[in-house]
């Protein structure tokens, strides 16, 4: 199971959401992993209100 924590600890070069989705995206199509969890709200200064559903369709 990939965690979004893991992702941006792995990932500090990351300075936006924006970023961060594109990451999660490339990070989906490379890895194995079947499923996503939000375990922390991401803290970047663009976070949108519906961060979870943002992430969860880049994932998959």
């Amino acid at each position: 199971m990939l965690l979004v924590s893991e992702v941006i600890i792995a990932n500090p070069q990351a300075d936006s959401f924006e970023e961060l989705v594109d990451i999660l995206k490339a990070v989906s199509k490379a890895s194995d992993e079947r499923f996503f969890r939000m375990d922390v709200k991401p803290d970047y200064h663009d976070t949108p209100e519906n961060w979870e559903d943002r992430l969860e369709a880049a994932f998959y």
